[in-house]
């Protein structure tokens, strides 16, 4: 029986992925518990601490597959502990020299390093389906460079801009996302042997030597000091995955309003067989692009939760702890879901031009405004000019005008601009800036260029 979205069979496609839900087994976390304690043993052997003997069957038996995950289950909600149970059942694998198995860490030692190398795993798939997002972004950029389609403020036609500017604009953003994740690495992916109040006065003299060698081992980087109450890696790296989540949200839903059938100027990829409405046959959902949207509020909220973990009482507590045990493999989870499935509906995305040139004329003209405005207060003076063209717009607009004509009707603008000059300012392709610049400067950086040539 399944009770979460996550293990659903019927709805963990939309919440998760393949990958990241085997990085986030059961399985997956003893494993890493395992290969903690591996590493560990080992190195205490190579120290002359415990027996070589001892460190390889140690080494030999810490497989997941020998571990009875049930019986472990049932031994913790016996004994109250979150470690024993899989140990006591490594000791028994390991018969005589199991006596040598955890000889010095704490519990915390154990599950937080176990989670750094399940994030370690995470942070690869994001990385690589980031890349992936920021690659589809930039074809979409460089092919409707020139694509113009109107710009909206407030929910409302402003000025026209091009299909390519608003996506080198998300392009721009996910590449601040990507460095963000390659900068957070050496804070984040660190280990930790500490013993129960952060001293390591169970380890012994040779502590650091101890620590040095096991993070090392395991290829993580070693801290200064203990992290057992300072929560902030964990933290922070929840919360890159939100601001990564927000900017997706962002753009799934900007393109379900774009495909809203009063604008039709996207759509998502239609397959075979989908399906829109039970009751409604005609219907092509904007499903991807709001499922998108819907999961990055989960991945917010779970961020947050995250962040109060980072609120420890005394040298560490299980109060607090235990709230990353849920919040956390949560916001990894939903994060890979959304940047798969915001990669996929921009390589499938469907640009509709004839709608969009629609839309810049639904406005007949006034769209241009700031344009005619500038170019006629550049002979006339600017207070001339504005007083001039919402004249011409205000009495345009009640009479049901088209923005030209109510400006040929204006004896003050028909005096100072020709009709060819009239029909050259509210012409929407003749006013976007530096719109082919700022793309060209975007799709140029080295993050585009290396994107672009992996694809």
């Amino acid at each position: 029986m399944t009770s979460s979205v996550f293990d659903s069979v019927t709805l963990q496609h939309l919440w998760s992925t393949e990958e990241l839900r085997a990085i986030f087994s059961e399985e997956n976390r003893i494993q890493k518990w395992l290969d903690f304690e591996a590493a560990f043993s080992q190195v205490q052997a190579g120290m002359q601490i415990i027996p070589q003997e001892a460190a390889d069957a140690i080494c030999a038996n810490a497989k997941v597959e020998k571990i009875d995950i049930p019986k472990m289950a049932a031994e913790m909600r016996r004994i109250k502990h979150s470690l024993v149970p899989a140990l006591k059942q490594l000791i028994e694998h390991c018969g005589e020299h199991g006596q040598w198995v955890h000889f010095g860490p704490t519990t915390q030692d154990v599950l937080d390093t176990g989670t750094v190398l399940q994030l370690r795993e995470a942070h690869a798939i994001y990385l690589r389906d980031l890349k992936g997002c920021a690659r589809e972004l930039a074809r979409l950029a460089k092919t409707h460079r020139d694509t113009v389609m109107v710009g909206r403020t407030h929910g409302v036609q402003a000025l026209p801009i091009t299909f390519g500017h608003k996506c080198a604009i998300w392009l721009d953003e996910l590449s601040r996302h990507y460095d963000r994740l390659k900068q957070a690495e050496p804070r984040l992916f660190v280990g930790m042997l500490i013993g129960a109040v952060g001293t390591q006065a169970s380890l012994g003299e040779r502590a650091r030597e101890l620590e040095e060698k096991t993070c090392t081992a395991l290829g993580l980087a070693v801290p200064d000091i203990s992290w057992g109450p300072a929560r902030d890696r964990f933290a922070e790296y929840a919360n890159l995955l939100a601001m990564l989540g927000a900017t997706l949200s962002k753009i799934g839903n900007e393109l379900r309003n774009l495909q809203r059938n009063e604008f039709g100027e996207v759509e998502e990829g239609f397959s075979e067989g989908k399906l829109g409405s039970s009751t409604m046959p005609h219907k092509r959902n904007p499903t991807s692009a709001e499922n998108i949207a819907g999961l990055s509020r989960t991945l917010r909220y779970n961020a947050a939760m995250m962040t109060e973990a980072m609120v420890q009482e005394h040298e560490r507590d299980g109060i607090a702890w235990k709230t990353e045990w849920k919040a956390l493999p949560e916001c990894c989870l939903i994060a890979g879901a959304v940047l798969l499935q915001a990669r996929n509906l921009l390589a499938g995305l469907r640009i509709d031009k004839e709608n969009m040139n629609r839309n810049l004329d639904m406005m007949r003209g006034y769209l241009l405004s700031e344009r005619v405005m500038l170019e006629l207060g550049a002979r006339v003076g600017k207070d001339h000019a504005h007083e001039w063209v919402y004249e011409a717009s205000m009495k345009g607009i009640e009479n049901k005008q088209d923005f030209g004509s109510a400006m040929r009707d204006h004896p003050q603008i028909a005096q100072a601009l020709s009709d060819e000059d009239i029909a050259n300012l509210i012409d929407p392709a003749n006013y976007l800036g530096q719109t082919g610049a700022s793309i060209d400067r975007t799709l140029a950086t080295q993050h585009a260029r290396n994107w672009m040539q992996e694809g």
